[in-house]
């Protein structure tokens, strides 16, 4: 029931916000955010008193990237900046809204960023650029509907849905995402593409983010490489079909960086242990 419930009303909101889009109401919804910083802050624990940032923050967030695409119509590759668009969205804390309460959204959107910027940096036709970017706007519509929903829920009493319940060591956190990530390509190789997705989302929601934050301390740029593994490169593998060998060279690749990641917080609790 919940379930359809989201679906009917996500469908209610795409068609109102492109009624508005044609009327001319969305005006303020594209105003830019009064103040955001993209990270997983407070404001996650009383959603319904942000639903109007998070509906002006996607609204501004689509402004941007139609600024974008519409600079690559009139002038190509050099005039688009399409690294812009990740830096949008991390940006505005609607992020840490969608990241915290439905990852397959968050995957969605993920995915549709770097769909606009990588048609962009390919020098793709507009029409591809054009498809690449409603994807997205589908997706963070559907998003705002999702965290909506997560609002009614989370005013209801009940936990939010994101809630991670792991308590191991960050090391031990990092040695079970390695062995779901070989589970990943099991499930894969049985041509059971859904639960192998399933597994990837699980796996970033309920371990990786709980090790992420003491992460980003030792290498930032890691954990972004990570969260593109986790939210767009494994998961578009897996839906496009790839081969075994090719899902497998990907989630070989992000092994790697797990090990690294366990070294450096390793390096790092040694460090303090050695301070006290």
């Amino acid at each position: 029931m919940a379930l359809a419930s989201l679906t009917a009303f996500t469908a209610l909101l795409s068609r109102a916000a492109l009624a508005c889009a044609l009327t001319g109401f969305l005006t303020a919804a594209c105003s830019p955010p009064a103040s955001a910083d993209g990270e997983v802050g407070e404001h996650v624990h009383d959603l319904s008193a942000h639903l109007d940032t998070y509906t002006t923050e996607v609204g501004w967030l689509m402004e941007q990237v139609e600024g974008i695409v519409s600079a690559y119509a009139a002038g190509g590759l050099a005039a688009a900046q399409p690294e812009a668009v990740v830096e949008h969205w991390e940006a505005v804390d609607f992020h840490g809204a969608i990241e915290t309460n439905y990852i397959p959204l968050y995957a969605s959107i993920w995915q549709g960023l770097f769909g606009v910027r990588s048609a962009i940096e390919r020098e793709q036709p507009l029409a591809a650029v054009r498809a690449q970017q409603a994807a997205l706007e589908q997706a963070l519509w559907q998003a705002l509907g999702a965290v909506k929903m997560a609002a009614k829920v989370q005013q209801s009493g009940y936990a939010s849905p994101g809630a991670s319940t792991a308590s191991i060591s960050p090391s031990a956190t990092l040695d079970e995402i390695k062995e779901r990530l070989e589970r990943v390509v099991a499930k894969y190789a049985e041509r059971l593409s859904g639960e192998a997705i399933d597994i990837v989302q699980d796996t970033y929601l309920t371990r990786f983010e709980g090790v992420e934050g003491e992460l980003i301390e030792q290498d930032a740029d890691l954990v972004e490489d990570l969260e593109v593994d986790f939210n767009v490169t494994l998961p578009k593998a897996i839906q496009d079909a790839k081969s075994v060998d090719h899902v497998r060279e990907v989630v070989a690749a992000m092994q790697i960086k797990l090990e690294r990641a366990k070294t450096l917080l390793r390096d790092a609790e040694a460090a303090r242990s050695s301070v006290f």
